[in-house]
């Protein structure tokens, strides 16, 4: 742990307004002016080029925190000197009926045994909510990971709702949530710190390209042949047809093996979930052009 920490602190004094980019920044802000939503975006290009804008607010994480919830589970793991392998029971009672579920749709039947690996796909590839919980209950809970998201140094989360409490209102879902910047410098921290095993860290970058959810967000901006591995998040509407959040965060790696983590929370919007995609597409188009223009000419 101390070895994370240290990382951390280290890596948070590097990031000194000296290595930002106000051009970027400025087409940024050009994307979003005018948008009737909050949205907050931040950059971060090879660990040193760190752009923000709108960094100020929590903004409502959603599905995002099921990225950290992983980080936590594969700690667990390695604490326990236990296996991607090992077999988690689920009962019938664990496949909450009312939620996103592709796990329960494949087994609804109950009572029947999946490894830690296979749930921890489902979560982060599927966006899967019975498995996101699942996983929590083996860990203890939410809080244990924000404790160790928090023990990492990175400070500006919070993570205390499971997916069923935030499916009871509105006001539990604001109670997870996160800065665009902590989001970016947890996926840096991932990307760069060794935090597991080779197997384990190659697993879960596989389980995040191979997501299946809002390739029309900030995968829409990318090339094709381009590495994307990410993560999304996103809420239905409430009663004055304000969407809370829709969110994505990820990393994209270049040929050269340069990359970059991106994090775009849209939070109160009332586009629509096409305009609040398309916003994400062009805010995505523009970062990867930027860095093309000037750092791979």
């Amino acid at each position: 742990m101390f070895s994370k920490l240290f990382f951390c602190l280290i890596f948070l004094t590097a990031l000194t307004p000296l290595y930002s980019q106000e051009p970027l920044a400025q087409q940024l802000k050009s994307i979003i002016e005018n948008k009737k939503a909050t949205v907050g975006i931040a950059v971060l290009y090879n660990g040193k080029i760190l752009v923000t804008v709108n960094d100020k607010a929590g903004y409502p994480m959603m599905s995002t925190f099921k990225f950290p919830l992983a980080l936590a589970v594969l700690e667990r793991l390695d604490k326990q000197g236990l296996p991607l392998e090992t077999e988690l029971f689920i009962s019938k009672p664990d496949l909450h009926p009312d939620t996103y579920s592709p796990l329960r749709e494949a087994r609804p039947e109950g009572n029947f045994k999946i490894t830690i690996g296979e749930l921890l796909k489902y979560s982060v590839a599927l966006s899967d909510n019975n498995a996101c919980d699942i996983l929590f209950k083996y860990i203890g809970g939410p809080l244990v990971t924000e404790k160790y998201i928090h023990g990492l140094g990175i400070k500006d989360v919070a993570i205390s709702q499971t997916e069923a409490k935030m499916m009871e209102s509105e006001d539990n879902c604001m109670l997870n949530w996160t800065k665009p910047s902590a989001a970016v410098l947890l996926l840096e921290t991932f990307l760069q710190n060794q935090m597991f095993s080779k197997n384990e860290v190659l697993f879960l970058e596989r389980a995040m390209a191979d997501c299946k959810t809002g390739n029309n967000k900030l995968k829409a901006g990318l090339p094709k042949q381009v590495l994307f591995a990410h993560k999304t998040g996103s809420s239905g509407r409430n009663e004055f047809g304000y969407k809370v959040a829709d969110n994505d965060m990820g990393f994209v790696v270049f040929p050269n093996g340069q990359y970059y983590t991106i994090a775009v929370f849209i939070m109160n919007s009332r586009e629509t979930d096409q305009e609040n995609a398309k916003i994400m597409a062009d805010i995505s188009r523009t970062v990867y052009e930027y860095f093309v223009n000037n750092y791979h000419s």
